[in-house]
């Protein structure tokens, strides 16, 4: 009989129902979620009890054998409490939508996640605890950072080096080999056209996307 495995999720908020679709999608079985803090430990969330804090979990000094899932928009925040797990023992196991479609030449880290219906071509690597949502198209030949989200709908052309901390809205497209590099913590607005580099901690938005 094949073991059922069993995942927590951290962060309650919009996005919380979203990640548990996704959890359960693989196959995952959730058994509880954590509020960064205590004010809400022991209410319900979408039918799911509210267990502790994140503190709760880091006292209790070894969490090995225990999955983990993290909600939180916050790139920072999302590397920074997955690193923690890590190192008393948690893991955060990448989660792949079955209707996504992923090159077996692209290498996923842990902790990422890929939602419904996105494709991530050949000779990709993603870093981990990286998000990428719905309908999302990562192109061959591309290096993602850690801890960066991607919103649905967007297109990375090829050959890009992407830094760690980035955030790309909603609708964004880079156009293939014209964007070498786009730099950690960089901002992208939805619905932008990005026609060349982006360096670090950059904020742009617009077709053709310009710094703001």
């Amino acid at each position: 009989m094949e073991k059922i495995e069993e995942i927590f999720l951290l962060g309650i908020g919009a996005n919380t129902p979203v990640f548990i679709d996704l959890a359960e999608h693989c196959g995952y079985v959730v058994k509880g979620l954590y509020h960064y803090n205590s004010d809400r430990t022991g209410e319900d969330e979408h039918g799911f009890r509210i267990q502790g804090s994140f503190d709760d979990l880091y006292d209790m000094n070894n969490l090995e054998g225990m999955n983990f899932l993290l909600t939180m928009g916050d790139n920072v925040i999302r590397r920074e409490v997955a690193k923690k797990l890590r190192e008393i023992g948690g893991k955060v196991p990448p989660l792949i939508h079955p209707t996504s479609v992923v090159s077996r030449f692209t290498k996923i880290s842990d902790g990422v996640c890929i939602s419904a219906f996105s494709h991530i071509q050949a000779d990709t690597k993603i870093g981990k605890d990286t998000v990428i949502l719905s309908g999302v198209n990562v192109s061959h030949n591309n290096t993602i950072g850690e801890g960066c989200f991607i919103a649905g709908g967007s297109t990375i052309g090829a050959y890009t080096d992407v830094g760690n901390f980035v955030f790309i809205g909603q609708g964004v497209m880079t156009i293939s080999s014209k964007v070498k590099n786009i730099g950690d913590h960089a901002f992208i607005g939805a619905g932008s056209l990005v026609t060349k580099t982006i360096n670090k901690y950059e904020r742009v938005v617009g077709r053709p996307a310009k710094s703001i």
